[in-house]
């Protein structure tokens, strides 16, 4: 299980830094060096960005659960905490 979830998130984390590097920095949608300029003359330039923003957030929300998720599978106690947890 925590195999799967490793490789789960390691997916999430590489398509999280292509949808990343796919954005133009302006905000302005998909970069020219994709093939900026036909995808917003095909797709219309704010679907596009639209489309990469909610990507981005989605993937980003699947990174954070998968971390928490893994976490609580993984049941280790930080050292010093033990104390806390039980009381």
């Amino acid at each position: 299980m925590l195999t799967a979830l490793t490789v789960l998130i390691s997916l999430v984390c590489v398509l999280l830094m292509g949808a990343v590097l796919i954005q133009n920095p302006k905000g302005g949608g998909v970069d020219s060096t994709f093939g900026g300029s036909q995808a917003n003359q095909m797709f219309g330039a704010a679907k596009s960005t639209d489309f990469i923003e909610k990507i981005t957030w989605y993937l980003a929300a699947a990174l954070f659960i998968l971390c928490i998720l893994t976490t609580l599978l993984t049941g280790t106690v930080v050292e010093g905490t033990e104390q806390l947890l039980s009381q």
